[in-house]
């Protein structure tokens, strides 16, 4: 079978001194390992913000050649590359951010220019402001992006923001795909701990950003041509569709801005299939139907699918049909490839 993953990230293997070029404190770099000195492995660094440690990563973020091979192992026949959200800058000056943006939207394509017809990259704009954004956009759009990236909160501003409801329309108005990505997440002291953060507040943060969109009237005031996905299956928003559902029907504060209840939008947006359990993809399939997933690992991740394809893959209750519209189909389409 085909198979397409749409949710990946990158980090260029060196960037300029940010710290240096704009002065503050915690801008994202890469701290390479001393111990990659003709060592025939995979390079290892950390990535850092300021001076604290983030993430340990692989060269996998960086070199084609070892994404192409790690694709080629597991069947991967074409892969779309998107930052790694501690790049967006969203809390910098709009001049900074936009500046982070160009650069590494440019390193991105770099990347995808080893092989031009199997890794393609998602674009990053400065979403603090609009007008900024809309430029980028299109300006990635035009040097060859497949679509945008973006974190689905600017500070305490949700889906259903004002301005981020323009950004989207201009990304209908322009035929741009977006995926959004949780970042920044919430109740962060009570989720520092085991990981948490990622396996209780990113889903947290990805149902949230549904929901605000449903909820604010997101959906209802933004065309219906607007092409967006959300990453991690959507977090709990599948599981807890009945639950709005009934607060909807019963209490006249739960319909917020919406003119219709949260089942009537399903249609409206995609969700990637990083749930990692059988069941929880069939609730998916269930639930948003098999023309509304799109196969995502978040590769070259710990937590991401480590074997890429093969939750879908040994699906015991998918039809072979529905097996290659998760894996590949979809995403062809969606992000027209």
């Amino acid at each position: 079978m085909k198979v397409v993953d749409i949710h990946s990230h990158f980090i260029p293997k060196e960037w300029e001194n940010l710290q240096k070029k704009f002065g503050g404190d915690g801008w994202p770099w890469l701290s390479h390992s001393e111990s990659n000195v003709n060592n025939t492995q995979p390079e290892k660094a950390m990535l850092m913000k300021g001076k604290q440690a983030f993430r340990p990563v692989y060269s996998a973020c960086w070199d084609a050649q070892v994404r192409l091979d790690e694709m080629d192992r597991d069947g991967v026949d074409k892969q779309i590359i998107s930052a790694t959200p501690i790049l967006f800058a969203y809390d910098r000056p709009v001049e900074q951010a936009s500046y982070c943006a160009q650069l590494f939207n440019d390193a991105a394509l770099d990347i995808c220019s080893k092989d031009t017809q199997r890794l393609f990259a998602l674009a990053q704009v400065p979403l603090q402001n609009i007008d900024a954004s809309c430029i980028e956009v299109s300006r990635a759009k035009a040097c060859g992006h497949v679509g945008v990236q973006i974190g689905n909160h600017v500070g305490e501003k949700n889906m259903d923001d004002e301005g981020v409801l323009t950004f989207l329309q201009h990304c209908a108005d322009e035929d741009i795909p977006v995926f959004v990505h949780p970042w920044d997440m919430m109740a962060s002291e009570r989720t520092k701990d085991y990981m948490m953060g990622w396996t209780v507040g990113m889903p947290a943060e990805t149902q949230l950003s549904i929901v605000s969109m449903i909820l604010g009237g997101g959906f209802d005031r933004v065309s219906d041509t607007l092409k967006i996905c959300f990453a991690h299956g959507g977090g709990s928003f599948a599981f807890l569709l009945g639950r709005l559902e009934n607060a909807w029907h019963h209490k006249d504060i739960a319909r917020g801005k919406s003119q219709h209840p949260p089942s009537h939008y399903l249609n409206r947006f995609h969700l990637d299939t990083a749930v990692f359990d059988h069941d929880a993809l069939d609730l998916l399939v269930k639930k948003m139907g098999p023309e509304r997933l799109m196969f995502g690992t978040d590769y070259p991740f710990p937590l991401g699918e480590q074997q890429m394809g093969q939750l879908i893959k040994t699906s015991a209750d998918l039809s072979d049909q529905t097996k290659q519209k998760l894996l590949a189909s979809n995403a062809e389409q969606f992000f027209s490839l």
